[in-house]
C-alpha cells in the first residue's frame, strides 16, 4: 500500500523542511483552470494545486450548472460533476503528477457525487467535513450531513482497492472563519479527523484558521499537535494553516503583512501546509498572477522563519486543556463519532458562537481582549472550565461585534502604514 500523490508529496516536503503553499483558485473554464494550475506548478515555491468548485455544484443544483454553461454564464468555480471525469482528466493531463498533486475543494454537506467524480478523474485528495461543511454554509440538518459524509469518506477510502491511500482534510478548524475561539477550532478539527478515520481514512490533515493574535494562534497549533499526537497514533496526519478568513486588509501592504504573519505562524506552529490569500481579497476575485505572487511571497517569508523546537513535545496549555475536554466529552457520548457529534450539538456540548444554523445551540459568545486575544465570554453548556482569570466580564454588542470583525484588517493596515515596511521584507519581497 502506498499513500496517494497528495499525501506523499506533503510527507516529502515536510521531511525536507519545506512549507507547502496552496492557493484557493477555481475557474469555470477548463482552459483557464489548467492555466491556473500550471502557473501554480511553476511558481517559485513548493506548491500543490487546487480546484475549487462552483456554488451550484456544492449545493447539488446541477440543472443550474447546465443552464449557466449553456447560456455562457461564468460560474464562480469549476463544475467537476457536470464536466465529468474524462474532461477533468484531459484538463489535468501533463500537469497533475507525482511532483504536483491536486486537491478538490468544494464546501458541500452532500459531497457524494463530487467524491465519486474526483475519484474517477484520478484525484486522491479533497476536504470538508460533516460539521464544518454543514453549519456555516447550509441549512441542511446535521443528521443528514453526517450520513452524507460517512458514505463519502467510505467511498474515498475505496481508492485503497487500487493501491492508493487517499487524503482527506478537515475544515473543522475554520468554522465561520473568525471569532471562534482557538480551543473549539482545535476540538472540531480533531473530532472531524476522528470521524474520517472511523470511516476508513488513514491519511488526514487538520485545519486551523489564523485568528486575531499570533501568540494565541501558535499556542493553538501546539495544542493541536499534542492532542492529535495522542489520538492519531496509527495514521498519517499533518496540520494545515489557513491565512485569515475574515474581513481582509484594504491596502496591499496590510494584506501582505497579514499573509506574512500567516506564513510565520505556519512554520513556527509546525504546520506542513499553508492556504494563502492574495492582496486583492478585500476587493475582488484575484487573478492567476496575484495568486502566484501570494504563493511566492508566503514561501519566501517561510524560508526565513525558524520552526519551533518544541513541536515534538508541545506543552500543556489552556487551549489544549479546553480542546481536550471538549473532544473527550464528545467521545464519551457514543462510540460512533458521527452520532456523538449530533448528540454533542443537540446538548450544547459543542456550540459555535454566532452560528445561526438550527442545529447549533447559539448560547456561546466571545470577546476580544485589549491585546487582541479571542476569549470566551459565555460557554453555554460546553464542558469548558474557566481559566484562572475567569470568563470575560462583558460581551460583544452589535457595535463591538462589527469592530471585532474588522479588527485584524484595521490592525494590519495601520501597522503597515506606520512601519512603512512589510513583514520580513528583505526575504519576502516579491519581484
Amino acid at each position: 500500500m502506498r499513500y496517494g500523490a497528495f499525501a506523499n508529496f506533503i510527507s516529502m516536503a515536510r521531511a525536507a523542511g519545506e512549507l507547502v503553499v496552496q492557493p484557493r483558485m477555481g475557474m469555470c473554464d477548463p482552459k483557464q483552470m489548467r492555466a491556473g494550475l500550471l502557473a501554480t506548478k511553476l511558481a517559485r515555491a513548493t506548491t500543490v494545486g487546487t480546484i475549487t468548485l462552483d456554488s451550484f455544484t456544492r449545493t447539488g443544483d446541477l440543472a443550474a450548472v447546465r443552464s449557466a454553461l449553456r447560456d455562457g454564464v461564468d460560474l464562480n468555480g469549476y463544475p467537476i460533476v457536470t464536466y465529468g471525469p474524462e474532461r477533468t482528466r484531459e484538463m489535468l493531463r501533463g500537469i497533475c503528477e507525482e511532483g504536483f498533486p491536486v486537491q478538490i475543494r468544494h464546501g458541500s454537506p452532500a459531497p457524494k457525487d463530487i467524491v465519486a467524480t474526483l475519484m474517477r478523474a484520478g484525484i486522491d485528495a479533497t476536504e470538508g467535513g460533516p460539521v464544518s461543511y454543514c453549519l456555516p454554509y447550509s441549512r441542511t440538518p446535521l443528521r443528514e450531513s453526517v450520513l452524507n459524509w460517512a458514505r463519502s469518506a467510505e467511498m474515498l477510502s475505496e481508492f485503497r482497492g487500487v493501491g492508493v491511500e487517499p487524503h482527506l482534510e478537515t475544515f473543522g478548524g475554520c468554522m465561520l472563519g473568525q471569532l471562534c475561539p482557538p480551543s473549539l477550532l482545535v476540538a472540531l478539527s480533531v473530532l472531524e479527523g476522528m470521524f474520517f478515520h472511523q470511516h476508513g481514512l488513514r491519511s488526514i490533515s487538520l485545519s486551523y484558521a489564523q485568528q486575531t493574535h499570533a501568540g494565541q494562534d501558535q499556542e493553538a497549533l501546539l495544542a493541536m499537535h499534542r492532542l492529535a499526537g495522542e489520538l492519531f497514533t496509527d495514521i498519517d496526519w499533518h496540520v494545515v494553516v489557513y491565512t485569515y478568513m475574515g474581513v481582509y486588509p484594504n491596502t496591499e501592504r496590510g494584506a501582505l503583512r497579514l499573509l506574512g504573519e500567516a506564513a510565520e505562524l505556519a512554520v513556527r506552529g509546525g504546520a506542513a501546509r499553508l492556504i494563502v490569500k492574495t492582496a486583492a481579497e478585500a476587493h475582488r476575485i484575484p487573478t492567476i498572477a496575484e495568486n502566484v505572487q501570494a504563493l511566492e511571497y508566503a514561501a519566501n517569508v517561510a524560508t526565513g522563519t525558524e520552526r519551533s523546537d518544541i513541536i515534538g513535545t508541545p506543552p500543556e496549555s489552556e487551549i489544549y486543556r479546553q480542546a481536550s475536554d471538549l473532544v473527550h466529552a464528545v467521545r464519551e457520548l457514543h462510540a460512533d463519532i458521527g452520532v456523538a457529534l449530533r448528540m454533542a450539538f443537540d446538548r450544547g456540548y459543542l456550540d459555535v458562537p454566532y452560528c445561526l444554523h438550527p442545529d447549533n445551540a447559539g448560547r456561546a459568545r466571545t470577546k476580544l481582549t485589549e491585546d487582541g486575544r479571542l476569549v470566551w465570554s459565555r460557554v453555554g453548556a460546553m464542558p469548558i472550565k474557566p481559566p484562572r482569570s475567569g470568563w470575560a466580564t462583558t460581551e460583544l454588542g452589535s457595535a463591538e461585534l462589527l469592530a471585532a470583525l474588522s479588527y485584524v484588517a484595521r490592525r494590519c493596515d495601520e501597522e503597515a502604514a506606520q512601519l512603512g515596511t512589510l513583514p520580513a521584507a528583505e526575504r519576502g519581497q516579491v519581484e
